[in-house]
């Protein structure tokens, strides 16, 4: 599945990219190239950590201040995991909460099972992501890609006869890779659980991207860069 997605975000990223480069040419140094920058930046991310966010896609609403400022971002698995959560379900649910305790040393990271470590590291072993139900459904209980994404699909609508044969195939699947029953069935419940509040990774990381472009072009070139923020929003002027 592809969305194709016009952004103003997208245009003000090549203006204040343009407007450097302008500057930068006039005085002899080398042009930037916004698809090369580091992805680990520190300055960036700490501009991120002090919630200075305001014109940062993704990131400027107050809801999402307050959920920067208690997650700290300091990788940019930080930012693609902040984009998904931040959706009524994860927030309500305590999945939010509990992604945070973790990531701040505050409560235990375990794994429901060892093979799912791997899957579920760069999340603390919370399922965030659609894409870590199909990849459990894979490595755990032997599904194709094919089969996990109807698996996905089944447990998106959740359709109680669909499940229950899901839930079959899945603990059949686990137990024949040496997966004890009650552990396998406990991890299709934890998947279920988890099926409605999980967001597609691909989709957030390409947020991601653009949520991280605009910090490093605000932490290194805020006048450019709020300069082509300014001009996209030039007839709102609330705004």
């Amino acid at each position: 599945k592809f969305d194709f997605l016009g952004l103003r975000t997208l245009t003000i990223i090549d203006w204040a990219v343009k407007a450097i480069n302008a500057r930068h040419g006039a005085r002899g140094a080398a042009a930037i190239d916004i698809a090369t920058i580091p992805m680990d930046d520190a300055a960036t991310f700490a501009l991120l950590k002090t919630c200075r966010t305001t014109a940062i896609f993704q990131l400027e609403s107050r809801g999402m201040k307050e959920l920067v400022r208690k997650l700290k971002p300091d990788t940019f698995d930080d930012i693609v995991a902040l984009v998904a959560l931040f959706r009524p379900g994860p927030l309500q649910s305590g999945m939010v909460d509990d992604f945070i305790a973790r990531k701040h040393g505050r409560a235990e990271v375990s794994y429901p099972h060892p093979l799912l470590e791997p899957i579920l590291k760069p999340t603390y072993g919370v399922i965030v992501y659609q894409e870590q139900v199909m990849q459990i459904a894979q490595v755990l209980a032997g599904y194709t890609l094919g089969g996990a994404d109807l698996l996905r699909r089944a447990m998106g609508k959740k359709k109680a006869e669909e499940m229950a044969q899901q839930r079959s195939i899945f603990v059949a699947g686990a137990t024949a890779r040496g997966v004890a029953g009650n552990v396998a069935a406990h991890i299709f419940d934890l998947m279920e659980k988890f099926a409605g509040y999980g967001f597609n990774k691909s989709h957030s990381a390409a947020y991601a991207v653009l949520s991280y472009h605009t910090a490093w072009l605000k932490t290194h070139y805020p006048a450019a860069f709020m300069a082509a923020v300014l001009s996209s929003d030039m007839d709102k002027t609330d705004k």
